[in-house]
């Protein structure tokens, strides 16, 4: 069951599923253990990552940030540089792929946003 099935309020769009909602029960470890599935198993070992979620969450966005470039210079040149070394249905499932990944990763960084936002204090408010 997701989080937001738990409490009742209203999430800004993007809301991962994997992070209770501000307010709730140990919401910001969720959110916590969320942002720490985004980033690399190194980065646990940094103690000021743990004492400042808020910062946490900074060192998630640049890491989404660049793996979705990453993704979108893969998806415009893999064409080119493996086109000789790939047939024609690994090409196409490799830029299937691509668009997976950048796709996951769009999600991401809006999550990792609005989770930001949340861990900084702003509420969101619905717009009419």
């Amino acid at each position: 069951m997701a989080h937001t099935d738990r409490v009742d309020v209203s999430l800004p769009p993007g809301w991962p599923d994997e992070v209770a909602p501000p307010g709730a029960p140990d919401w910001e470890r969720t959110a916590v253990a969320w942002l720490y599935d985004l980033v690399p198993h190194d980065y646990r070992a940094h103690e000021v990552l743990r004492r400042y979620p808020v910062l946490l969450a900074r060192f998630a966005a640049d890491h989404v940030a660049a793996g979705l470039e990453a993704a979108r210079a893969g998806w415009r040149t893999v064409r080119v540089e493996l086109a000789d070394q790939l047939p024609p249905d690994a090409m196409e499932a490799a830029i299937r792929a691509y668009e997976r990944e950048g796709a996951r990763l769009t999600r991401a960084a809006r999550g990792v946003e609005v989770v930001a936002g949340a861990l900084r204090g702003e509420r969101w408010v619905p717009r009419l």
